[in-house]
């Protein structure tokens, strides 16, 4: 009996659990490269370039370590799997657990002829039914808690033994060390880029295709810039990514991880979760690596926390939740949130704002924005502007280089948006100009002011951010960790409140007319 093996393209990883413990001699892999994404949504050019060349390097490695693998380009993925079971004679079809519940259901409804085993997923560090037995716990999931039992469940930046371990420098949380924000000048570390070979410029032209043949169809062509493409595609590419960032910006990684400056899209971040959600690299071995090399070159223990934090706290913890959440969650809307996105999104530039345009810019270029843009600039927008949270998420997904359901849906429903009513985050992440002007150099030589509410001058983000507090205010006085903004609002001035309301909604206004 020939047992086959579906890889799929964020399961790129030679330990994956479906290829565990599988004679290669009596196997046959398959990955399947099929444009039908595109038919669901349009994806960043840089994004599909990655994904597609990362899978037939994966196919390449695979076959240099003895496997049968058959990298197929299809239309449809139900037709070539259907065509690869017959031809290749399977009789039985193992796939690892997919970490995208709607991937999981697609291929169910596939209905293949063969027997179909799921495998459960060993590319996080917590099982589904691990977080499961974790969550049933407690009343509040909150990342802090899950943090630490992951801290000590893996004997990561601990001392001692047991339960008498302690976490090491005698705090669990530096975050407070790592919010300063940017100095005139400041500059990172360039970070490491390859240029694409055979295989890459292969999926590069075969992109280009796929552009003349979606303008010959007048369909609207695929949002960011094809090149220069530079991300890594193979795992040892994404490991020496992972070198680089330690010998070049861990030991910087710590206090500007949430500045945002003009021209520096990058700073010290590590620019690693693409390489580790298409399982390049795995969680365990990039933070004990992490950790060991932090500890040799005394890397300030505040920025190793915090990256490691980032990786074995919030990641595991979206993932978790994501699952736990279940399929109704991508759904809610708690503030009855409606208002389109503007074409700006959809461009990656021209909102006028020199904030988002920076961030839709770097977007563009790369596919790529570090997590304080995604959240106190784009995701803030979104929640102020009254942005409809479900077009939203699938714009983060689409537009990013590292954007998956199971990302997306917990850090934009939840995190960015409140969309969930507080089921992930304590407090809605609302914020004014005056944020991004203390955490960015967006605001010299914007067209706004920052420093006004109202009148033609003034930062949409001020009029958005204090007409979303009037807007919901029966509901934010009613959260604990509001209390002081809503304190202040109440002592705006009617006439002023006024003033913004009709400022907010001249912008809404605005927002729709260039969308007919």
């Amino acid at each position: 009996m020939t047992v086959g093996i579906w890889v799929l393209g964020d399961q790129l990883n030679a330990a994956q659990s479906a290829l565990a413990g599988v004679d290669p001699s009596a196997a046959r892999v398959l990955l399947v490269e099929s444009t039908s994404v595109l038919q669901r949504r349009a994806y960043h050019r840089q994004k599909l370039v990655l994904v597609w060349s990362a899978m037939r390097h994966f196919a390449e490695e695979l076959s240099a370590a003895g496997w049968a693998v058959d990298h197929v380009e299809s239309e449809s993925f139900g037709a070539a799997v259907r065509d690869w079971i017959s031809t290749a004679g399977i009789r039985e079809l193992r796939v690892m657990e997919p970490a995208d519940r709607g991937f999981r259901q697609a291929i169910e409804a596939l209905q293949l002829p063969v027997r179909l085993r799921w495998i459960t997923s060993n590319a996080f560090l917590w099982s589904r039914e691990e977080f499961v037995a974790w969550a049933q716990g407690y009343k509040q999931l909150r990342l802090e808690l899950f943090y630490r039992e992951g801290r000590r469940r893996f004997g990561v930046l601990m001392e001692g033994e047991g339960k008498a371990a302690q976490p090491l420098g005698g705090q669990w949380n530096f975050d407070a060390e790592n919010r300063k924000p940017p100095p005139k000048g400041l500059q990172g570390p360039p970070p490491l880029w390859f240029e694409p070979d055979a295989s890459t410029q292969a999926v590069i032209a075969k992109l280009q295709r796929i552009d003349q043949e979606r303008a010959e169809a007048a369909l609207p062509p695929l949002p960011g810039d094809l090149e220069p493409f530079r991300w890594a595609v193979n795992r040892e590419q994404a490991l020496a990514v992972l070198e680089h960032f330690i010998a070049t910006r861990l030991d910087g990684f710590g206090p500007y991880q949430d500045a945002m400056v003009n021209g520096e899209p990058t700073l010290w971040h590590a620019l690693l979760s693409p390489y580790l959600n298409l399982g390049l690299l795995h969680p365990l071995e990039v933070i004990r690596r992490l950790e060991q090399a932090g500890l040799e070159q005394q890397v300030p223990l505040a920025g190793l926390e915090g990256v490691i934090r980032q990786i074995l706290g919030w990641r595991e913890y979206t993932h978790g939740l994501y699952h736990w959440f279940g399929a109704n969650y991508p759904a809610l809307n708690h503030f009855a949130a409606e208002q389109p996105l503007p074409p700006s999104f959809e461009q990656l530039g021209g909102s006028g704002l020199n904030c988002l345009d920076s961030v839709l810019a770097e977007l563009r270029s790369n596919g790529y924005a570090h997590h304080i843009q995604r959240l106190m600039v784009l995701a803030n927008y979104g929640l102020i502007a009254g942005l409809d949270p479900q077009a939203l998420t699938t714009w983060f997904h689409r537009m990013f280089i590292d954007g998956h359901d199971w990302v997306m849906q917990t850090n934009v429903i939840g995190m960015g948006l409140f969309a969930d009513g507080g089921r992930l985050a304590s407090k809605p992440y609302a914020a004014s100009g005056n944020y991004i002007k203390r955490m960015s150099t967006y605001c010299k030589g914007c067209r706004f002011d920052v420093k006004q509410r109202t009148g033609p001058k003034a930062c949409p983000f001020n009029s958005l951010y204090w007409d979303f507090l009037a807007r919901h205010a029966e509901c934010l006085r009613r959260n604990p960790r509001m209390g002081l903004v809503m304190k202040q609002l109440e002592k705006l001035p009617e006439e002023e409140l006024e003033q913004i309301r009709e400022a907010a909604q001249q912008h809404r206004r605005q927002m729709v007319a260039t969308l007919a």
